[in-house]
């Protein structure tokens, strides 16, 4: 029906531009004939549809099985907004109201809720949504795109949507990578999770409101991702930001099944937070070095001659560089592709989705409450989960499945010589 609208609207503007010229179309607007050509062929399918049930107009027809009612003021959505039109009535026999099914039809076909939602993501403010909208003829009378109507859309489209994303099942994700982090938003701490499956595929599991990054919320969180069918009886690398909390919460719900990676990025940057400015361009210079060395031992050996050139001077900076060294330098035990394993060895790909969410809600002024946060914060991780790319070394994250797989082997190795 929808093609057979568009054809139809095509050749009666392509007629009209015949009879007017191309001067007359300019004049009037190509957007304004283009919309009359299709309203006009709207009313002629209604009353095709209402001469079907009646029969011809002023003819009589033993074949009735309805009569023509006059015309109703109706609403169809038309480019983000609701626009008043005529809608032919026709009842039947026994007095009951013919539903026409091209009027049912294209209500639907131009969804008013996921315009208002879209324009939202686009960061069109509620205030200016009319403003954001393709003009209408002039004269037609339209209704919700006021403030308030954009938003009472917007929020109950979100609910439902955030609500039926945080009851996801997560039972198929093959997952190999965890990344977790947090992000503040006021006085409330949300605890994302973003999963790496084997194929390569980024997941966003969910997230978790609390007052603080500690242990507890992370165990909430994932307690709650684990009630959604997470597994967490496979080998997974685990790559965190350094928190002691979210270190000890993935290790108490993998046990022996995670590998820790700490992200080398939040490592340089406590590093150069002990040292005066004029050193921290070579002291980075040094640690990126190491860590770009791609052998841990050599990594090692050049983080540790570091350290103690730092140790008497400034030995903050040497704390914070020997403090989880080991636990930087994970990935390069895998022998993972170069591009993976720098992938691999910070947060940054949970850090941008974060980034995403926060410039979806930059434009929020007043956050009212805790549910409000979250309603917003998993819409933008919604809207950010929609552009992901897998990674793209496929070949690489079979590498570290069964790199991670080696290592739980050789762990659990000991224990099942001793028993």
């Amino acid at each position: 029906m929808k093609k057979v609208l568009k054809d139809t609207v095509i050749r009666k503007a392509e007629d009209e531009v015949v009879q007017l010229g191309l001067a007359g179309v300019v004049r009037r607007g190509l957007r304004e004939l283009v919309f009359d050509a299709g309203m006009n062929h709207l009313h002629e399918i209604l009353e095709e549809e209402r001469s079907a049930v009646c029969g011809p107009r002023y003819a009589q027809s033993p074949e009735r099985q309805a009569w023509r009612m006059g015309h109703a003021p109706g609403e169809l959505v038309l480019g983000g907004r609701l626009v008043q039109v005529r809608r032919p009535r026709a009842r039947t026999l026994d007095g009951r109201e013919v539903v026409l099914p091209s009027w049912t039809e294209f209500r639907q076909e131009d969804p008013l809720t996921e315009r208002a939602v879209e324009q939202m993501m686009l960061g069109v403010a509620t205030r200016k949504y009319e403003r954001s909208l393709e003009p209408v003829a002039p004269g037609l009378r339209t209704r919700g795109t006021s403030k308030s109507a954009v938003s009472r859309r917007f929020v109950a489209a979100t609910k439902s949507n955030v609500a039926a994303w945080l009851k996801r099942d997560l039972s198929g994700i093959d997952m190999v990578a965890l990344m977790i982090d947090g992000m503040h938003v006021e006085e409330h701490v949300l605890l994302v999770a973003l999963a790496i499956d084997s194929e390569g595929k980024k997941h966003v599991l969910g997230l978790h409101e609390g007052a603080t990054e500690n242990s507890a919320s992370c165990r909430a969180l994932i307690s709650e991702l684990q009630a959604r069918g997470l597994r967490t009886d496979k080998p997974v690398l685990a790559v965190l930001d350094g928190s002691k909390a979210l270190a000890k919460a993935v290790s108490n719900a993998f046990g022996r099944q995670v590998v820790i990676q700490r992200c080398q990025a939040h490592k340089l940057r406590n590093v150069e937070e002990h040292l005066p400015e004029i050193m921290r361009p070579s002291v980075r210079n040094a640690i990126q070095q190491a860590y770009r060395s791609r052998n841990v031992q050599r990594a090692k050996r050049m983080l540790g001659n570091l350290s103690r050139r730092l140790q008497d001077e400034h030995p903050g900076a040497a704390a914070s560089l020997e403090e989880g060294l080991d636990e930087t330098l994970t990935v390069m035990e895998f022998g993972l592709p170069e591009w993976l394993e720098r992938f691999l060895s910070t947060t940054n790909a949970i850090e941008n989705l974060i980034g995403t969410a926060r410039e979806v809600s930059a434009r929020v002024k007043r956050w009212r409450n805790a549910r409000m946060v979250i309603r917003w914060t998993a819409t933008g991780l919604i809207e950010a989960e929609r552009h992901f790319r897998k990674v793209r070394d496929r070949r690489g994250m079979k590498i570290l499945s069964a790199a991670l797989s080696k290592k739980l082997e050789q762990a659990l190795a000991p224990a099942a010589q001793l028993a």
